[in-house]
């Protein structure tokens, strides 16, 4: 599978999330889904974010231009929201997996997609 299709046939496909996207840890992106326009930089410092917290409580998660407010989060996994929409991303070995949600999609639900694709890559090598 290309990293588009785990993007499209895996995380979109299951429609527990609205936007996707696939990105190294150096914030290069592998894959996305239509109209999700992230960059490098938001997607380095989400990174970033996963080892030091306190980028995210205090500055938010930036993904697309929108800043969503920090809700949670691990060494692998981070949660924020804004409004009707809601952001989780799973970190593995080489990768990150971000995903946005919007009502009625329940956090768990985006949550369980993500992760069981992030920690298949993980027993895949990324």
């Amino acid at each position: 599978m290309s990293w588009q299709d785990y993007v499209d046939k895996q995380l979109m496909a299951s429609r527990c999330v609205t936007k996707a996207a696939i990105a190294g840890h150096d914030g290069n992106v592998w894959a996305k889904s239509e109209n999700f326009e992230v960059s490098k930089d938001e997607l380095a410092k989400l990174a970033q974010g996963f080892e030091k917290q306190e980028l995210l409580t205090s500055g938010g998660v930036t993904l697309a231009g929108q800043r969503y407010i920090y809700l949670s989060g691990t060494d692998r996994v981070v949660r924020a929201k804004l409004g009707k929409i809601g952001v989780h991303c799973m970190k593995t070995q080489q990768a990150i997996v971000v995903s946005l949600y919007e009502e009625p999609i329940q956090p768990q639900q985006a949550a369980s997609v993500v992760e069981k694709l992030g920690d298949y890559l993980i027993t895949c090598g990324y």
